[in-house]
């Protein structure tokens, strides 16, 4: 092994990032910890690290700058150094940098404004405000329109501060003087409102006339506060019966007392034009109801359609400013095709599953006329396939006034969808035509996360199928991790995302967003039901459909996502925050049979969506639900003994270390024979082992691998694993050394395979593995959504296996490069926005077997690289870590020889004569 590395000055330092928040403006604590990341240039010395950090603070209540010099190497999430801020307080913070190279200091990073929002209850001066009329409760509640005009003060001090702090019970949009405040989607988003109500705040001096009259104006809709949620015909008002609005307008100089303005009986209302808003249903708005300027102006003429407000009781909920950050239109797809179905219907292609909503560029119809909008993800005899939706809807309609309507967008739903069915507007049109390429769009909404980690590969079906992952999560991204985005569903089911986070946390920066929801877990596992079991969903809104019971996998949520997040992000908060959610959960919430495993006549959701699972049967797996959960509980156990001793917990450390032996013990005396064989014998029993580290010997987990490596091969490759299995069985493979067969197993075509929907066209992950059957039908299951990402949990072995990095040391401050390549892929690369900066590994093979490695560290971490050829073939007991060599930041490159077509391609076990060699990558 041989590196190249650039000599250099010094690193770049990013602006200061604060906590996990994605701006810094509007922080919702006190003392908010730094980190700062580096960027690693040409003349940056090779293995620089940080040896002590300054941080400069102007505040306006100090007169002189605070200067804070800290003899440490830490550079993510540092504590604040200086005094507590106060509700409201901005703050200027930038930092520097010294290393082990020089002296000197680096340069000054830029400046980053921190500004708190409301710390306090107390600083909420107003109401929440709903219609004076009370209205039907057993229906949809039609959105409402709230305005309140006020003359706003002189210019200086306008511009000196004007902040917004505003939520809604439901969902909202907001307006000053007839433009949008802010860019935000589906606002406040959804928490468990019963604990939690996220509010926003926005820098509205632009907007404000000074001296003059304003209007400050927001439209509520029921949103996830009041509407139907959950299947089998849900639940209306789960959190209330009444929308409202929660505001408070504050314009003033920062030491000042402010002019403020606030929600109370002084507003007025309306009902909106938007008659009903529904999220599974979609929204219907009648423009023949619009009052034109209803957000801009007041007149005599629109007055009588302005009625009186009534009063509610503040929210006994948290008021919080979050670190999420908030759903946005990301981007806009335009249609690929306009088609005519076989019974002359119209139907708009986008090319793309996604999640979002249509806007209407342009559009005339006469008085009266009626177009609908209903979104569908797959055709079915080339027909719009609305079957798999069950009870929702999923229709958009616009009724005309009879003048144009233009940039239109349903306001408080949203859909999944690929196709659109529409109706009263059709092609041949004579003066607005739908075939027009500039008619219409599709917005894709997701929470607005930063987008971190990016792969790609010399075969293009493995690109498609990381493609369909990420699209499959930023559907599913949209305010809480959800399931699917289309039916009458999109819950928060625990299961789902406890599998998949750590490759949505390589994919995007999760750490506000699931941070925040993982505060709803504990809530809604320690204050309601039993206090131990988390619920299968959160928000949780099925409790009467489907009752709270003990669940291994989905239940493990609450350690094993908090571990993963602590393992992307650094961040020890997370797990101090949630641990008596994990403690309750482990010592109270598992059902435990004599040995301490679990009980055995609990019924366990288990290998979840096996490919042998009949259509109206998902749980019913060949691998027993009790040996998964078994295994679980015993690698839960060891992971919490290890959170317990980074939390200083020695006691609890020492207990659940003595716990983690001894239900090893007892799995291995329940389902391991001497050999290592499972009694199970399935390819999930035995990845779980193997992953899991459940055997008592090397010499049994390798007989265990060799067991594994046979099943896969008389499967002939096809998959046989479902929600325990999937994310792992291409691990298990490759830490036994047969990662030919891991390649082998990703690359089949044939279903059940991960590259079989993506010879049907999908564009994102299924939820079962055959969701549309060979001859283009729906499978019949009721369950069967074409936007999953849990079964898409793979592409975490593309990236920690195939690309080789992932982390050793908690927040990237040291990580692993141990790229395996096979199958004959002869390139890939993947570049990582680590907390420390961004890291690139690329490799390719040459002339057959010439491999070269091409690695950037950031400063203040390091790598170990380990080369395909150090790597040993059979099962590694203890991992490859004693391998390999560490290198500091900057750019390595290394060579040696490796061969990706050695034993390739491996064969399927069939009988004598029933081998075909038709296998084609």
């Amino acid at each position: 092994m041989s590196s190249l590395i650039m000599v250099a000055d010094h690193p770049a330092l990013s602006a200061p990032i604060v906590e996990q928040h994605p701006t810094g403006f509007g922080v919702g604590v006190d003392s908010p910890r730094l980190s700062w990341r580096f960027s690693v240039q040409d003349s940056t010395p090779k293995n620089w690290e940080q040896t002590e950090y300054e941080i400069e603070i102007i505040r306006a209540a100090v007169e002189a700058p605070e200067l804070w010099k800290v003899a440490s190497s830490s550079s993510v999430l540092v504590p604040w150094p200086s005094t507590p801020l106060r509700s409201r307080e901005r703050a200027q913070v930038r930092v520097r940098a010294y290393g082990n190279s020089s002296s000197e200091p680096t340069d000054w990073s830029p400046w980053t404004v921190i500004e708190c929002a409301l710390l306090s209850r107390e600083d909420w001066k107003g109401r929440p405000i709903t219609s004076a009329t009370l209205s039907s409760s057993d229906a949809p509640l039609r959105p409402l329109r709230f305005r309140r005009a006020f003359t706003s003060p002189s210019e200086a001090v306008v511009v000196g501060r004007s902040r917004l702090y505003i939520t809604s019970l439901g969902v909202y949009s907001a307006f000053l003087n007839g433009k949008p405040i802010g860019d935000h989607c589906m606002a406040p988003g959804w928490t468990s409102y019963n604990h939690r109500l996220n509010y926003q705040v926005f820098d509205v001096a632009p907007l404000l006339k000074p001296n003059e009259a304003n209007v400050l104006a927001v439209e509520v809709a029921e949103g996830w506060y009041a509407g139907r949620l959950g299947f089998n015909g849900g639940r209306r008002n789960f959190y209330g019966s009444e929308i409202g609005l929660l505001a408070q307008l504050e314009v003033g100089r920062e030491n000042d007392e402010p002019f403020t303005i606030v929600s109370d009986q002084l507003w007025s209302c309306q009902p909106s034009a938007i008659v009903r808003s529904e999220i599974y249903d979609g929204e219907l708005y009648d423009a023949q109801e619009e009052c034109p300027g209803w957000n801009m102006c007041l007149s005599e003429q629109d007055s009588h359609t302005w009625h009186a407000v009534r009063e509610l009781e503040l929210p006994k909920a948290e008021l919080v400013a979050p670190d999420a950050p908030p759903v946005r239109v990301i981007e806009e797809v335009n249609p690929v095709a306009f088609i005519t179905t076989p019974s002359g219907k119209t139907v708009i292609d986008f090319g793309q599953n996604l999640v979002g909503r249509l806007l209407i560029r342009s559009l005339y119809k006469p008085r009266g006329h009626s177009v609908t909008f209903t979104h569908a993800e797959v055709l079915e005899n080339g027909e719009l396939g609305i079957r798999p939706l069950r009870q929702a809807q999923c229709t958009d309609t616009v009724v005309s006034s009879g003048e144009p309507l233009e940039n239109w967008s349903p306001q408080f739903t949203f859909h999944g969808f690929r196709y659109v069915l529409v109706q009263g507007w059709s092609p041949d049109d004579l003066e607005n035509p739908l075939l027009q390429s500039n008619s219409l769009c599709a917005q894709v909404l997701h929470t607005d996360m930063r987008r971190t980690g990016h792969f790609s590969c010399s075969h293009p079906m493995i690109n498609q199928l990381h493609q369909n992952a990420l699209w499959s999560m930023r559907g599913n991204f949209l305010s809480i991790p959800t399931d699917c985005p289309q039916r009458d569903e999109r819950l928060g089911w625990t299961g789902d995302i406890q599998v998949f986070c750590p490759s949505a946390n390589f994919l995007y920066d999760t750490a506000g967003m699931l941070g925040d929801w993982l505060k709803d877990v504990a809530l809604e596992q320690l204050k309601e039901g039993d206090g131990s079991t988390p619920p299968f969903v959160v928000p949780n809104v099925i409790q009467e459909l489907w009752p709270q019971m003990s669940q291994a996998v989905w239940d493990d949520v609450t350690v094993l996502t908090p571990w993963a997040l602590y393992r992307s992000y650094g961040d020890l908060d997370i797990l101090r925050r949630q641990y008596p959610s994990m403690v309750a959960w482990l010592d109270q919430g598992v059902r435990r049979g004599p040995d301490r495993l679990w009980d055995l006549e609990l019924l366990q959701l288990g290998d979840w969506l096996d490919p042998t699972a009949p259509p109206d049967e998902p749980g019913n797996a060949r691998t027993n639900g009790t040996l998964v959960a078994d295994a679980y509980l015993v690698h839960v156990t060891s992971v919490l003994a290890q959170i317990s001793a980074i939390l200083g917990e020695e006691a609890a450390a020492a207990r659940y270390a003595t716990d983690f032996n001894q239900l090893k013990a007892s799995f291995q005396a329940k389902y391991i024979a001497a050999s290592g064989l499972l009694v199970g014998d399935t390819q999930t029993s035995l990845s779980l082992a193997i992953i899991f580290n459940l055997h008592a010997t090397p010499e049994q987990a390798s007989n265990a691998a060799d067991r594994l490596a046979y099943l896969v091969r008389l499967a002939k490759f096809r998959v046989a694993t479902g929600f325990a299995g999937t994310p792992i069985i291409t691990h298990a493979l490759t830490q036994s050394g047969n990662y030919q067969l891991a390649y082998r197993m990703l690359l089949e075509k044939n279903r059940p395979s991960w590259m079989y929907p993506i010879t049907m066209g999908a564009t994102t992950v299924w939820e079962r593995w055959d969701s549309m059957l060979p001859d283009g039908s729906i499978n019949p299951g009721e369950m069967t959504s074409f936007n999953h990402y849990a079964l898409g949990s793979v592409i975490n072995w593309l990236h920690e296996c195939v690309a080789g990095i992932r982390p050793l040391q908690p927040g990237w401050k040291s990580f692993r490069v141990s790229p395996i390549p096979g199958g004959r892929m002869d390139s890939a690369e993947a570049t990582y926005e680590t907390p420390y900066g961004r890291v690139e590994c690329r490799w390719s093979i040459r002339d057959s077997d010439n491999f070269e490695l091409e690695l950037l560290v950031p400063a203040n971490s390091r790598a170990l690289v380990i080369m395909p050829d150090e790597r040993n073939d059979k099962y590694q007991a203890q991992g490859p870590e004693l391998l390999g060599k560490w290198v500091g930041s900057g750019w390595h490159r290394f060579k040696s020889r490796w061969s990706n077509v050695a034993q390739w391609p491996p064969r399927p076990l069939v009988p004598p004569g029933m081998d075909s060699d038709d296998f084609v990558e």
